[in-house]
């Protein structure tokens, strides 16, 4: 976790929350990251999402200032990243990281509160990361999604301009991540910038106001979930059809891809009208409907390997 104390948050919102520029970054003969440009503004929720070995990782470690590029600036409200962090603008939740297992909840969170000049109430952020019910009880007593809320916590006290999320709900249960968001949505109304990643692609679509996908350390899509989706063509027709024949749909104009999950057929294709023509006059086909293709389908389309050269796509930001 990088934490720091805070500054107020008026200094800091006439600039872009992040100004990454013609990033680079190698380990030997591997290129992590090959020119990456982002601006990000504040108040914006961010989902920076790609494959593994994709660069994400490196890209947020150059942001954090945890790492130094080969070329190009990364800026952070105005910045340099360590000064940002010196500032105290910024505070990072990681996936794993070291608790002390025998100290209770509170005891963590006012241990953190102690290393710095000025920090949210303890009382406060226990309410805001959800766990003022278990404030008493011991971390090593405390689930994975439990200790991921607990970290959450420890990132809010010194009430950072920008919040670094890595897989923020791993372990939450559904109804911990949805309060999860709504705290996150409710930071983000009042200044506070956000950028996460994660492999739950339903949170990105549901949570985001952009999506950025990298792919071979560039980045392939920056927009809204819609433009992000809109950028694989073709929709998905699904119906029940016991006993389908996947081989004779496959062999359909325009056809992509056939599934089949039990009586049911989802046919991803580039004319839904024929497949939905074929379905509805020469089978048993009922239940059908269509619809346009999902962030996962986007997901898959932008970052597979066997896709072209990485070309950035989407919006200019």
């Amino acid at each position: 976790m990088t934490q720091t104390q805070t500054v107020s948050r008026g200094a800091a919102g006439a600039v872009s929350a992040i100004e990454l520029a013609g990033l680079t970054k190698s380990f030997g003969a591997v290129r992590a990251v090959r020119g990456v440009d982002l601006t990000v503004r504040p108040g914006e929720i961010v989902a920076f999402l790609g494959p593994n070995g994709a660069g994400k990782t490196t890209t947020i470690d150059m942001m954090l200032g945890l790492s130094r590029p080969d070329s190009g600036t990364a800026r952070v409200y105005g910045m340099d990243p360590q000064s940002a962090v010196r500032h105290g603008l910024v505070s990072a939740v990681m996936q794993t990281g070291g608790l002390l297992r025998d100290l209770t909840v509170q005891e963590t969170l006012r241990l953190t509160a102690s290393l710095f000049a000025d920090t949210r109430p303890v009382a406060e952020v226990l309410d805001r990361a959800g766990i003022s019910d278990i404030a008493g009880r011991r971390v090593v007593k405390c689930s994975g999604g439990q200790q991921q809320r607990l970290r959450f916590a420890m990132a809010l006290l010194p009430d950072p301009e920008l919040l670094v999320l890595d897989e923020p709900t791993t372990g939450m249960d559904v109804a911990g991540r949805r309060d999860f968001w709504a705290a996150i949505r409710s930071d983000a109304e009042r200044g506070r910038t956000v950028v996460f990643a994660t492999h739950y692609l339903e949170e990105a679509d549901a949570y985001a106001d952009r999506i950025v996908l990298v792919r071979q350390g560039q980045i392939v899509a920056d927009g809204t979930a819609a433009e992000v989706k809109a950028l694989v063509s073709g929709r998905v027709v699904r119906a029940t059809l016991p006993d389908a024949d996947p081989a004779a749909l496959q062999a359909l104009p325009g056809v992509e891809s056939v599934e089949l999950r039990g009586d049911t057929v989802l046919v991803a294709s580039m004319d839904s009208d024929a497949v939905a023509r074929h379905l509805l006059t020469s089978t048993a086909a009922r239940d059908l409907e269509i619809t346009s293709r999902g962030l996962e389908d986007a997901f898959i389309s932008l970052t597979s390997q066997d896709s072209d050269d990485p070309t950035p796509t989407g919006a200019d930001r």
